[in-house]
């Protein structure tokens, strides 16, 4: 039964497209929790998949120049665990920034809102955190639109430089103009004032 149930995992995962993040959930139609949390650690320790944070499980990509594995990136993960939960995510705070170029500091913590369930995980060094939000801060089309107001809030208006300003008016000229209509709604009229020098 447990070579049976492993072999049922492994299928499913190699089935999935290198990179994607699983959880212990995923794989409960072939045994319950434990039994699976079980098989999945067999599965690392004989090193078909890695275990990327707690209960996270993946068959990397392997890197054709370098012969190296790939893990999946905090932002490939956090859009695996929106997918499953069916829920609406957008990146905030330090992330957004770094996201759009705004900051070259990598944070420590990608930190994304959104309407599912609240959590912080430890990925490989690094956290990443779900925080509940209301459904406006969720609302944006455009997804350098919605990070822009995300980033800028983060930023705040005593921080804005005109350099920064600048670089966010650039950004915002690749995004669609219908989606700037919508989003701007969305925002502080602070926002509001640079989002309408794009258009």
């Amino acid at each position: 039964m447990t070579q049976s149930l492993e072999k049922h995992i492994i299928n499913k995962i190699k089935k999935a497209k290198r990179g994607k993040a699983f959880f212990v959930d995923d794989f409960l139609s072939y045994g319950n929790s434990k039994a699976c949390a079980k098989a999945l650690e067999r599965l690392v320790q004989s090193e078909q998949i890695v275990r990327i944070g707690r209960g996270i499980y993946s068959l990397p990509k392997k890197s054709k120049l370098l012969g190296a594995y790939i893990m999946p990136t905090l932002e490939d993960i956090a859009k695996d665990i929106a997918r499953r939960e069916k829920a609406r995510i957008i990146p905030a705070g330090l992330y957004a920034m770094n996201m759009l170029g705004l900051s070259t500091q990598v944070p420590l913590k990608a930190v994304y809102l959104t309407d599912g369930t609240p959590r912080k995980l430890e990925i490989g060094g690094r956290i990443l955190i779900f925080k509940k939000t209301t459904p406006k801060n969720l609302s944006a089309w455009g997804e350098i639109s919605g990070l822009v107001i995300q980033a800028l809030k983060a930023i705040g208006k005593k921080n804005l430089t005109e350099s920064i300003e600048e670089k966010i008016i650039e950004l915002l000229k690749k995004e669609k103009p219908e989606n700037i209509s919508n989003d701007i709604k969305l925002a502080p009229e602070w926002i509001r004032v640079i989002m309408r020098k794009a258009k």
